[in-house]
């Protein structure tokens, strides 16, 4: 029974960055009679795609921007602003073409959604830079609710920038790791502009903060918690290659686990793929503040006369396969950490619904869940006791029987919790229950961690003993009829959900999850 849970719990998680898209979801609301519904109120938002000759094709997905899903709408797509140049075609929904316009009928009464359609966009032979034009989109669902967009489809000039494929690097703990990366300009056109994007686990902190670099105060993915882009105000010739400032690298944090492998991303974009990039599924201007320490400049590994361009137009990657490169830290040392399991105990009285709060602690010296190849993952197995009900549970727990449903589901007699981001030395993950007290009497029952992706002995936690830990809910005692305090006080709750990470950021850093894909999809096919 636990391992099947368990397994649908990571299903749940997204462990894969490219999930998140999914957690970003609101909560499906059940299905109203037709004869009933009333008119909702949403925006739209699509994607505007910048495409290049010889370059792939690009995808515009139309989002409502609701409270709710939609579980039966209508749209219609007038491609005729673009239909000169590009061809857009649906490639799955019950779509019909009149002319240039399309109209995609949509019933998910089971399933409602809020990415209501997904459209491809190739251009058509003889379309040349500079050509640009507008998709026109207009939703209305069955209880008369309307809503409009417009998205830009765009030709630009193709470049064509490439990078290794890997690099690999060491440290200790505490220890400033220089990143050697480069990108080479094999295209025929000079690039105007480049910008760097990385992403990845604990260990790639940045160790200096550069004013023409923006920081993200979180990742795509609680496994994925760096993220910050810099742009360089310099042209790229063809042929040339440059690499980063040999000053720029990442401080491994002083509680990093070791040892251990930590990955990340290095992906090398012109300003126009990088803007189109992270406002895919909402309009963002930056992913966060610069930081103050200098300029991080690029020096030549190859030279070449010509490194000036002309400003024209927008430029676009041809082949965006080969411009990632997969970054992993080997972190030598000997550092774990013990994650100690934290109970409660409430006197109360029957009837009554008291707070509950569990969850473990982490004893240090390493920090918890900063994932990588030889660390764990704790969650946290709570049983409720016998004689209560859980009339609400962690937004960060599910039941051992959903299916499927979003966390937090009350009426449960065990959960399985998550952790939802790095846990430092000395932090409390906790879980808050209510729990409704049924009947009289002492009841009892466990709190378990669960250590998952152990992979050999030094990932094991230092002490195993204090990884259980127990509810006491209380009615014979002399405080009964006291609410208790749920076993809470002092701890650190944890807050920020993958929804609300992403709502934080701004929905369209979920796009990062492409890169991710990118680079796994390119290392598995050993381009």
């Amino acid at each position: 029974m636990r391992k099947h849970s368990t397994r649908r719990l990571l299903a749940g998680l997204g462990v894969a960055a490219a999930l998140v898209t999914t957690a970003a979801a609101p909560v499906a609301a059940a299905p109203e009679p037709a004869d009933v519904r009333p008119a909702v109120e949403f925006g739209l938002y699509a994607n505007s795609v910048l495409l290049a000759p010889g370059g792939p094709a690009k995808h515009v997905t139309l989002t409502a921007l609701a409270d709710r899903p939609l579980p039966e709408f209508t749209v219609t797509v007038d491609r005729s602003g673009v239909d000169r140049f590009a061809e857009v075609t649906v490639p799955t929904a019950d779509c019909t073409a009149d002319g240039a316009v399309l109209t995609c009928t949509v019933n998910n009464e089971e399933e409602p959604v809020t990415s209501l359609l997904h459209l491809a966009v190739t251009l058509r032979p003889g379309a040349g830079a500079g050509q640009q034009g507008e998709l026109a989109f207009t939703v209305t669902e069955r209880g008369g609710g309307r809503a409009g967009y417009r998205s830009t489809v765009a030709v630009g000039e193709g470049v064509d920038l490439v990078s290794p494929a890997q690099v690999a690097l060491s440290g200790r703990p505490g220890a400033t790791v220089p990143a050697p990366l480069t990108v080479t300009n094999q295209g025929e056109q000079a690039v105007g502009q480049l910008v760097l994007y990385v992403v990845g686990n604990y260990g790639l902190a940045p160790a200096t903060r550069y004013r023409n670099c923006e920081y993200a105060t979180g990742g795509p993915h609680h496994s994925t918690p760096v993220m910050f882009a810099c742009t360089f105000d310099r042209a790229l010739a063809p042929g040339e290659t440059v690499r980063v400032d040999t000053g720029f690298g990442f401080a491994l944090p002083g509680d990093s686990w070791a040892p251990n492998t930590q990955h990340g991303s290095a992906l090398w974009l012109t300003p126009a793929d990088w803007a189109a990039l992270r406002s895919q599924h909402a309009p963002v201007d930056r992913i966060g503040e610069n930081g103050t320490d200098g300029v991080l400049g690029l020096g030549p590994v190859t030279r070449s006369q010509q490194r000036e361009r002309a400003a024209g137009d927008p430029q676009s990657d041809v082949d965006p396969e080969d411009n990632a490169t997969a970054i992993t830290i080997t972190v030598q040392g000997d550092q774990r950490a013990d994650a100690v399991a934290d109970g409660a105990r409430v006197d109360t009285s029957v009837g009554r619904t008291v707070p509950v709060t569990v969850g473990f602690t982490n004893a240090g010296p390493a920090a918890l869940a900063t994932w990588g190849t030889r660390g764990f993952y704790t969650m946290v197995d709570v049983a409720v006791p016998e004689g209560t009900t859980a009339v609400r549970a962690s937004e960060h727990c599910r039941t051992d029987d959903d299916q499927g449903e979003e966390p937090g589901r009350p009426g449960g007699r065990r959960y399985t919790c998550y952790l939802p981001g790095v846990l430092r030395v000395g932090e409390r993950a906790e879980f808050p229950f209510s729990l409704r007290v049924d009947t009289a009497g002492r009841h009892t029952s466990t709190v378990k961690l669960l250590h998952l992706g152990v992979a050999d002995e030094f990932a094991r936690d230092l002490d195993p003993g204090n990884d259980t830990a127990t509810i006491v809910v209380d009615t014979t005692g002399p405080d009964g009829g006291d609410d208790g305090d749920g076993g809470a006080g002092g701890g650190l709750p944890i807050t920020g959900a993958p929804v609300a990470t992403i709502a934080g950021i701004g929905l369209a850093l979920v796009v990062v999850g492409a890169v991710i894909f990118l680079v796994t999809r390119r290392r598995g096919t050993g381009g």
